[in-house]
């Protein structure tokens, strides 16, 4: 798309938008939460709140259509990842992890497996806590991003 960079946030179980909100007011970004209710977001002129139907899939949907070349989506959904990634975007985890093209598909086989796993009834354990480190290792992901995408766009790759 060519614009500013923007940070679109599947806000729905977000464990880090006070994270997110820190890292946006440091560089000035745009932040849209995308989500099926309405929530509280800092009254700040870059952020907003778009709330879409409660449909399968509908905050995702909404995402995907936005999103644009080097703009970074904040997700633990592996499927929506999957398909930012293809809209050229930039993909990361609330655990820090950057989903690429590389590793996606691993991911996607994983999540299938665990699905399948559950399903079957032989997993219930569910996603590891949430933790301090997570929250770090997001914090310094999402700031390593950010500069990644910038030197691109000085650079004229983005």
């Amino acid at each position: 798309m060519g614009g500013p960079l923007h940070i679109y946030v599947d806000a729905d179980a977000c464990p880090v938008k006070n994270e997110i909100y820190r890292v946006a007011e440091r560089y000035d970004l745009p932040v849209t939460l995308v989500s099926g209710s309405s929530m509280w977001i800092p009254s700040a002129p870059n952020f907003s709140l778009e709330v879409v139907d409660q449909g399968f899939d509908a905050a995702d949907d909404w995402i995907v259509t936005h999103v644009g070349r080097d703009d970074i989506v904040i997700t633990a959904d592996i499927p929506l990842a999957a398909r930012c990634l293809e809209r050229g975007a930039y993909a990361l985890g609330p655990t820090g992890r950057r989903f690429t093209e590389s590793n996606i598909g691993d991911a996607m086989a994983t999540r299938n497996l665990l699905s399948e796993l559950r399903g079957a009834g032989l997993d219930s354990s569910g996603p590891p806590l949430f933790d301090a480190r997570d929250r770090s290792r997001f914090l310094q992901a999402l700031d390593q991003a950010v500069h990644a995408l910038r030197r691109a766009k000085d650079r004229g790759d983005g």
